[in-house]
């Protein structure tokens, strides 16, 4: 009797869902008054709610109770899409410019470059940090190398926390660089020459195609999965006549899908590019942000050949101003370092000890921990927004890390000119066409959801679902 109220409850909650009287993202009743309401145990009430999140009807949130899911139609993995067969120049540089610009106005709604909330960021401690190294280590500055790059107590902080990511990077591959889009240029300078082609993700974070753009690179677009990540099985098609010097790619919590590879997809990945001799460039500036209990392992993890380099930086978590990164290069180190030291020398040497001591002190660990809960609740909160404000047919994807959303409207939608009308309001964000070389995604957008929600983002998002029925 029991099985039978908690499914009969389970049914009717979701009947009022799939009729509209329970919305996304609206807060159920509590378990307890549900209880009391239907005279039911507690037990049969939990069971059912349970019964809900197995259909993915309702979901669960820490200590506040049980809400209608978001269920966006789920997006077609890009691949089902037509995508360039032949690599092609990048031409996008100045667009974007144009578009990150208009970001940074006064009084625009930041939904646009991917930047957390200075409120999200440990800005009084990184002040006091910096302040106590520099007065402990008056040294620092009193000279500079070109090939004395790293600070060996941030590489060994680097080398410890990656004990947890199936097995330590070692030491001697690391080259501490000033933000993780160095690290990515030393990289591709490293294995690639103009001319060359670059695999890439489709859609694909646009500053990679900056750097592919910037050093006179083809980049070819592979069929990627909103919830997989980018698709082996074609990236094996498009390696095979040996034809692609490097993959660049975001396997963990990508940029813009909020994708995350399975593990086996990250083995089978490696072991076929290494065997190809195809250098592969991980992006995994984000893994720390994956909203699952346990952090992803990146692509380097199944790496064997020292054929995939690593990269990533601290912007998203302490503070894009602190501009330090790494590369753990394997094979490449050296090649690597050689650009490092040609393109500009040493990395600020107070800035690394300042990151090893958040490191070693646990501070940077318990920033995550609570960034992480933060961006998933403000990825949630523009997922409900969207599903309610934006027009019928609108699809988005569903992150699994990160603080961005891609955002498909119907395809009647023209985002590049729903992003001029947009912007004459002080609302910005990016088109989806600057996440293409070949110009796709033409109805699809980035929405940031690095701040925290109030009524000002509310009414931008509500104003950008009326002005995309005029786009």
């Amino acid at each position: 009797m029991s099985e039978l109220r908690y499914e009969r409850l389970a049914d009717d909650v979701a009947g009022l869902i799939a009729g509209g009287v329970l919305r996304a993202g609206e807060r159920l009743p509590s378990v307890r008054r549900l209880a009391q309401e239907r005279r039911v145990s507690i037990s049969t009430a939990v069971q059912a709610m349970r019964q809900l999140e197995m259909r993915g009807l309702v979901e669960a949130r820490p200590q506040s109770g049980f809400f209608v899911r978001v269920r966006p139609s789920a997006l077609a993995a890009v691949g089902s899409r037509t995508l360039a067969e032949a690599p092609v120049a990048v031409d996008l540089n100045q667009r974007l410019v144009a578009v990150l610009e208009a970001n940074q106005r006064p009084g625009v709604v930041p939904l646009g470059a991917a930047l957390p909330a200075p409120s999200l960021l440990p800005i009084a401690a990184l002040h006091r940090r910096y302040a106590s190294v520099a007065r402990r280590f008056p040294n620092l500055l009193n000279g500079a190398s070109h090939t004395d790059i790293n600070d060996p107590q941030l590489v060994r902080q680097l080398v410890l926390r990656s004990l947890a990511w199936g097995g330590p990077l070692d030491a001697a591959e690391i080259v501490v660089a000033n933000s993780c889009t160095e690290a990515m240029s030393l990289c591709l300078r490293a294995v690639t020459r103009p001319g060359d082609t670059v695999a890439v993700e489709s859609p694909a974070y646009y500053v990679m195609l900056q750097l592919l753009e910037s050093l006179g690179l083809k980049a070819l677009e592979i069929p990627t999965d909103p919830e997989t990540g980018l698709s082996v099985a074609a990236l094996d098609l498009a390696t095979r006549a040996g034809q692609v010097a490097a993959v660049l790619l975001v396997p963990n919590a990508s940029n813009p899908l909020g994708s995350v590879m399975p593990d086996e997809s990250k083995r089978k990945l490696a072991q076929l590019m290494a065997a190809r001799s195809v250098a592969v460039i991980e992006d995994d500036i984000y893994g720390d942000l994956c909203f699952d209990a346990r952090r992803p392992w990146p692509l380097k993890s199944f790496d064997t050949a020292g054929n995939v380099m690593l990269c990533a930086s601290f912007s998203k978590c302490l503070s894009p101003s602190l501009r330090i990164g790494f590369v753990a290069a394997g094979k490449y180190r050296a090649a690597v370092a050689l650009q490092k030291m040609l393109a500009s020398g040493g990395t600020n040497p107070i800035t690394q000890r300042v990151l090893a001591e958040m490191f070693e002190s646990g501070a940077y660990e318990r920033q995550v921990r609570g960034l992480r809960r933060r961006y998933q609740g403000q990825v949630e909160q523009m997922m409900t927004a969207v599903a309610r404000h934006f027009p019928a047919g609108t699809r988005m994807a569903r992150p699994l890390g990160g603080f961005v959303l891609w955002v498909e409207l119907p395809d009647r939608v023209d985002t590049a000119r729903l992003y001029r009308l947009a912007s004459a309001e002080g609302i910005a964000f990016v088109p989806g066409d600057m996440f293409s070389p070949s110009g796709l995604y033409r109805n699809c957008l980035r929405i940031n959801c690095g701040n925290p929600w109030s009524e000002s983002i509310e009414a931008a998002v509500r104003r950008l679902g009326e002005l995309a029925v005029l786009a």
